[in-house]
């Protein structure tokens, strides 16, 4: 098995050559393969990617709007996140209130007419403009109901009480490291078909704790390998750094294993650019130590040192 960065282009390239061609959900077809694990000791480096910038900005902010329980993009666009954007603009156009040009399959036609692209880039600059500014319009159309934050956080149960699991298994690694129950879920059978704007991809984590080292395994139910795994891995790597701050021991491995392992069909050339790159050493990760809680903390508290990756490789996301 291959590590560090190599494991993650590994992955690209089993996709590439192995992969079965498959229709999904956005229309716009992947190549994919079913199961799949790489590992990352956190020992070696922050594995951020090398082979293509990952803005660790992005990753950071996003966690923290994880952690904080919250499910409303404001907080994404006060720190200048777009990355959830796509799935609350969608429920905007499609709602009765909207009034503006025809926003159907923004997602594709953005890419490919650029007159189209114009009127959509002015429709989100208004949609991210009423978020910020007006509340009203925030809480209706810029929550994205029981996604992440809300079930890591606020689990709703069948007696209408709430369960913080993510305080939970904190408190469980703290006073019980040797348990195997430090887990946490997001895939709530309720809420998926009901109050998702999108189903969680990563599911559920198990965090292990050896040797006065905390590890931590994501299982990943559908993984966008060329734009959202990258975010997966530093995402949990970042999550696991800051448990283990908070309960006093050092930083193990990352595993991360994924069901549905996918290449878009049209980010096929980004893979195949970024296969032609070869990886640097990981950046190192630097936590305020002076935080004790990760509900403490703030993006001021989180920096990123040594970190010289190949320019950025943009494709679309699909919705």
């Amino acid at each position: 098995m291959e590590v560090g960065e190599k494991a993650y282009l590994e992955l690209c390239t089993h996709v590439l050559t192995k992969g079965i061609k498959k229709e999904d959900r956005t229309n716009t077809g992947t190549y994919s393969v079913f199961g799949y694990q790489m590992r990352f000791d956190l020992t070696e480096g922050f594995p951020l990617l090398t082979t293509k910038r990952v803005p660790f900005r992005l990753i950071a902010s996003e966690l923290l709007w994880f952690i904080n329980g919250d499910t409303n993009i404001r907080f994404l666009l006060e720190h200048n996140n777009n990355i959830w954007n796509e799935w609350a603009f969608k429920n905007w156009v499609e709602s009765d209130a909207y009034t503006g040009p025809d926003m159907t399959n923004f997602g594709n036609r953005s890419q490919t007419d650029p007159v189209f692209n114009e009127a959509y880039q002015e429709e989100i600059r208004k949609f991210k403009s009423m978020i910020l500014t007006d509340d009203v319009f925030a809480s209706k159309y810029g929550d994205l109901g029981s996604v992440y934050g809300k079930q890591w956080r606020d689990w709703e149960t069948s007696k209408g009480e709430t369960i913080d699991q993510l305080k939970d298994v904190i408190h469980s690694i703290k006073t019980n490291p040797d348990s195997r129950r430090h887990i946490v879920t997001a895939w709530n059978p309720e809420d998926v078909p009901s109050n998702m704007a999108l189903p969680p991809c990563h599911t559920m984590f198990q965090f292990y704790v050896a040797d006065g080292r905390l590890s931590c395994q994501l299982y990943q139910r559908s993984g966008d390998v060329f734009l959202g795994v990258p975010f997966n891995i530093a995402s949990y790597a970042l999550l696991t750094h800051l448990i283990a701050h908070e309960c006093g021991l050092k930083v193990g491995d990352f595993i991360h294993t994924i069901g549905d392992a996918h290449i878009y069909s049209n980010h096929i050339a980004q893979v195949e650019t970024q296969l032609s790159r070869s990886p640097k050493q990981f950046p190192a990760l630097f936590l305020n130590e002076r935080k004790m809680s990760i509900f403490d903390f703030t993006m001021d508290d989180m920096k990123i040192e040594g970190y010289n990756p190949e320019p950025a490789i943009k494709a679309p996301v699909a919705v």
